[in-house]
């Protein structure tokens, strides 16, 4: 999903240098500075965006390092006791 935020970014930059509506690059850079301005726009668009994605996954690795923790305490009490 970032990647085709970023190649949107990219296209409507491109459109917008070509038609002089933003500055073009220096020296045969044009393709350099397009790029910078797409990840400039994508970056901000990708974090309002996908915030939903972010949280789900983030939700879905504090659940998976809780079980771990439960886990490794109902181990760590096991083992305290075992009697020989």
């Amino acid at each position: 999903m970032r990647l085709s935020i970023f190649v949107g970014c990219f296209a409507v930059a491109a459109v917008a240098v070509q038609f002089g509506l933003l500055p073009s690059g220096t020296n045969g850079s044009n393709l350099v500075w397009v790029i910078l301005l797409a990840l400039v726009l994508s970056a901000p668009l990708s974090y309002v965006l996908l915030r939903k994605q972010r949280d789900e996954m983030s939700e879905q690795i504090v659940s998976t390092v809780d079980r771990a923790k439960e886990r490794l305490e109902a181990n760590r009490t096991r083992e305290d006791h075992v009697t020989p």
